[in-house]
């Protein structure tokens, strides 16, 4: 294998850095939170970066995202590969044409940051209810759960495509990993090209349109055909599924991580399993690992490939000695007699003897934080004489009483990891500066990082809160950071409206931006913050960065004087190497 090269970067890019190199034509059309992975492709097509086939990605932008799948369908029919990126509405408007696309039997890819669909109200945070609308056309749907994963596992969607004839849509959540910066092994062409089936692609270039040797397709069809040949494609999708098991093998091979259709991580022997995808699963991970240091035997089953549903490799993934599961599903159904995970699960299990107790329950709508406390909840429901079905976690239920209550909220970091919180506004370029800082931090030391960014949905003048970590050990973390060792508020509003000092661990540090004097600090300071530093042993310090920036002509980026102040209060680079 070619030498390992780690970079940070965020899921998005992670994604449109393998999807360039499988792809010759990006049909694109922008929104959030799928935008940077047409700019990246964007970009690299400008620069001429070259993809498996020698030559750059051709990139067509549309006037919708109907029109992108439109131009994608009409690629796939000349012979090409297509590939677009989207979430959500822009979703939606694909459907129409993701139904001729798997009909037709072609090669097409989405990358896919999912987002919620608006209902009640519109929002641009993520959850599976696009995935979920698109579970009947027939495409592929292969699930990733962290920003290695998006690497790893956007390949298999591309050379799945290419080998099985089927179209993929590869998904992840939206802003938790799309937006989330790790630091990742970046796979390289020399690793990507070994991959590809180029027999199957021979084949599908000699399929397509051509004036020289024209072909009658995509006609209509009356009653005595149509279901016959609706039928006569059930033998691809039954041999799909072990077809992306030997991709992932390979892939797995390849990168020294283990890639199944269903990968188990727990207890072998484990009576109480949670299955689910995407970005939860590294919460649930560390939450097993907790409850297995005090001696419960409790295991996770991360679904990948969720179309085509392969029960067979469904049940083979599970310990035999399972007695409860609970399904999670990051979607609301409404009407249904359950979500869309939980249902395949309770149909694995249908008419078989000794199946176990399964119940579903639903988590993380538009992107509502999922953390350990709640996973925790999870498996002590798993344990009552009559456990809840169709619960929900991470809000509290007056309604209709669903909701499951949280009675402890463990620490789950490992040891040695470092934990920070910056407190900024919209456009002040606090989000800027810490993606700066955790790729300084990813780029010059061998420590493992995380960043993610919460936004409002305000974006520029609203709220933003980074959280990020740092360490020896991987970060699984997918939560908020709520105990920290390092915390900043980059505006002094903030002290009034928010908590915000409340978040450091006893004896961490607190910067404040202060752009008053150091005695109007006692006046204004509200007295629960200053309560919370003295019980607490934190060491508190404040700079004028607003006042500091003016003098050095830089006007209101008041970012790289308080990103200077973090890297000599944290001391994990030389300071004046960190300046540099």
């Amino acid at each position: 294998m070619p030498d390992r090269i780690f970079a940070p970067m965020d899921g998005n890019e992670a994604a449109a850095h393998v999807a360039y190199q499988f792809s010759e034509i990006a049909a694109i059309y922008p929104i959030t939170p799928s935008s940077p992975m047409a700019e990246h492709t964007d970009e690299w097509s400008a620069q001429g970066r070259k993809n498996l086939f020698g030559q750059p990605v051709r990139l067509v932008e549309m006037q919708s995202e109907a029109g992108a799948i439109g131009a994608v369908h009409g690629a796939c029919e000349t012979g090409s590969l297509g590939v677009s990126f989207t979430s959500a509405q822009g979703l939606m408007l694909m459907i129409p044409v993701m139904y001729r696309i798997a009909g037709s039997r072609l090669p097409a890819v989405l990358h896919v940051a999912s987002r919620t669909v608006g209902t009640h109200a519109m929002s641009i945070f993520g959850d599976h209810s696009d995935v979920m609308a698109c579970r009947s056309t027939g495409w592929a749907l292969l699930s990733s759960g962290s920003v290695q994963e998006v690497m790893d596992l956007a390949a298999a969607a591309h050379v799945g495509a290419i080998s099985s004839r089927i179209p993929f849509m590869h998904f992840f959540d939206g802003f938790r990993t799309s937006h989330e910066i790790q630091k990742i092994q970046v796979l390289q062409p020399a690793d990507l090209e070994p991959l590809l089936d180029r027999e199957a692609l021979a084949a599908f270039r000699a399929s397509a349109l051509n004036p020289d040797h024209p072909t009658l397709r995509n006609t209509v069809q009356n009653p005595d055909v149509y279901f016959q040949i609706r039928e006569a494609n059930n033998p691809a999708y039954d041999a799909l599924p072990r077809q992306v098991e030997e991709i992932l093998g390979k892939i797995s091979a390849l990168t020294g991580r283990e890639y199944h259709l269903f990968n188990y991580y727990g207890d072998p022997e484990a009576e109480r399993v949670i299955v689910a995808m995407g970005s939860v699963s590294g919460t649930i991970q560390d939450t097993v690992d907790l409850l297995r240091s005090r001696g419960e035997k409790v295991g996770y089953l991360q679904v990948h490939l969720y179309r085509p549903f392969a029960s067979d490799f469904f049940r083979a993934a599970l310990p035999d000695t399972v007695k409860r599961i609970a399904v999670l599903d990051r979607c609301k159904e409404s009407g249904a007699p359950g979500e869309p995970l939980y249902l395949d699960v309770c149909q694995a299990f249908l008419g078989r003897e000794k199946a176990p107790r399964i119940i579903g329950g639903r988590y993380g709508l538009s992107s509502k934080d999922t953390d350990p406390g709640q996973i925790l909840a999870v498996y002590r429901e798993l344990e009552a004489a009559e456990p809840k079905n169709g619960f929900t976690i991470g809000i509290t239920d007056d309604v209709t009483g669903l909701s499951l209550p949280v009675t402890e909220q463990p620490e789950t970091d490992k040891p040695g990891t470092v934990s920070c919180k910056f407190w900024g506004l919209g456009s002040d370029g606090t989000v800027g500066a810490n993606k700066n800082s955790i790729k300084i931090i990813g780029d010059h030391t061998d420590m493992t990082v995380q960043a993610y960014f919460q936004y409002d949905s305000k974006k520029s003048g609203g709220v933003t809160i980074s959280h990020l970590r740092f360490g020896k050990s991987p970060i699984k973390s997918s939560y908020y950071v709520t105990k920290a060792d390092f915390v900043a508020c980059h505006a002094p509003s903030y002290m009034e409206k928010y908590d915000v000092v409340q978040d450091v661990k006893p004896g961490g540090v607190f910067l404040l931006n202060w752009p008053w004097s150091k005695e109007e600090l006692d006046a204004r300071l509200p007295a629960r913050a200053k309560k919370y530093i003295a019980d607490n042993g934190i060491r508190f310090y404040i700079v004028d960065a607003v006042h500091k920036a003016q003098e050095l002509g830089l006007g209101g980026r008041t970012n790289t004087i308080l990103q200077s102040a973090f890297f000599k209060l944290s001391e994990i680079l030389p300071i004046e190497d960190a300046v540099k």
